[in-house]
């Protein structure tokens, strides 16, 4: 198990930028593919990016591909995620988690929320027009 716990989250205006980090605790967090999902207001959560274990290989939703850039740091514990031109669609919670699912399984579940052991507590990004 990992505990996660994101920040980076704020109020912005259309346009901007911001940059989430999620921390994890422990000392085999390079075990684990990374994951951002994010909830926005009467929607159910949605898959936003994933990296795998050695950061070799990101996913992104088909919708944020260009906007957004998931990476990680292995040394740092910690995963990224870099946010641009941000718009009003963009607000939402978002929260990081963790997978151990198998590589080649996760090669095509990487959006899937159940390849996802452990979630953190989400940080809020409110994108004002």
């Amino acid at each position: 198990q990992v505990q996660l716990v994101e920040s980076g989250g704020g109020l912005v205006q259309a346009g901007a930028s911001l940059r989430l980090s999620c921390g994890a605790s422990g000392r085999t967090f390079g075990l684990y593919n990374m994951g951002w999902f994010r909830q926005a207001p009467g929607k159910e959560r949605s898959f936003v990016a994933a990296v795998t274990r050695n950061g070799g290989t990101t996913y992104y939703s088909d919708s944020l591909k260009g906007r957004f850039t998931i990476s990680r740091d292995n040394a740092k514990n910690t995963v990224y995620l870099q946010m641009n031109s941000l718009n009003s669609e963009d607000t939402a919670v978002y929260y990081c988690a963790a997978s151990l699912t198998g590589i080649h399984y996760y090669n095509s579940r990487f959006g899937d929320q159940n390849q996802y052991n452990d979630w953190g507590q989400g940080t809020q990004v409110t994108v004002s027009s």
